[in-house]
């Protein structure tokens, strides 16, 4: 029975691998802001199979709070062995642009607090554990549209590399997973095209990279291929188009 801890539990993807894992009767412990919608969750999964299921409101840009969260999870769970990081925003560029205080806020929700968990949590996973994180094909470049959302995810993705290295010595799996586009409600607002995806589709690619302790996860797959040519455009070329 695998012991789960789902951080940004009311996102629409983490709440989609939640269903995967209360199907396989596991105990699930739900963090998020929105106390109400994690409370609509967690008895949903009660109904889907789940041994036990626990939520845990937080705001999770309240770094000082994330220890005290860490400890009720482990505490309700005898321990936890799974881990998925799936909280965020996906900021307007035009107001990071327009003013500092936006930009900061909006890079400590997609980057510093995640670093900040990660160091918590390798502190507390036993050998065999999986952490896995929500990252973004943002992050693999800088583009116009949004560089203030890529260059915290690259923050995060650099870091899980980095720690991923570490932990595999102690026997911990980190996972990077790097979503293109997914059709949820945060991206509500956006045409839908052959290249985006469902929440479920990409839930499932989420617990198969996990359970095979895969370091990087493209989702879905085709994402490699497209971020490889991105990458590769030399800079003054780059400059020069709209992306």
């Amino acid at each position: 029975m695998q012991k789960v801890l789902i951080i940004g539990a009311t996102s629409a993807i983490a709440e989609a691998v939640a269903r995967l894992y209360a199907a396989r009767a596991s105990t699930i412990f739900l963090v998020g802001r929105n106390a109400t919608r994690l409370d609509a969750i967690a008895a949903d999964l009660r109904v889907r199979g789940a041994h036990q299921v626990d939520a845990y409101a937080l705001d999770l840009n309240d770094l000082a709070g994330h220890a005290a969260m860490l400890d009720a999870a482990w505490a309700a769970n005898g321990g936890i062995d799974t881990v998925l990081i799936a909280h965020g925003t996906l900021p307007d560029q035009a107001a990071c642009d327009a003013s500092v205080d936006v930009a900061l806020r909006e890079f400590v929700t997609n980057g510093t607090s995640t670093i900040a968990l990660c160091t918590a949590l390798a502190q507390r996973l036993a050998s065999g554990s999986n952490l896995a994180v929500i990252s973004s094909v943002a992050g693999d470049r800088g583009r116009a549209s949004n560089y203030l959302y890529g260059s915290a995810k690259a923050a995060v993705t650099a870091f899980l590399s980095g720690q991923g290295q570490r932990l595999r010595k102690q026997g911990i799996n980190v996972l990077n997973i790097k979503p293109g586009f997914v059709d949820t409600p945060m991206t509500q607002a956006f045409k839908k095209g052959a290249l985006w995806a469902s929440a479920d589709k990409v839930a499932l690619g989420i617990v198969r990279a996990s359970d095979r302790r895969r370091a990087v996860a493209y989702l879905p797959g085709f994402w490699w291929a497209i971020m490889m040519v991105i990458k590769n455009i030399p800079e003054f070329v780059f400059r020069r188009i709209s992306l």
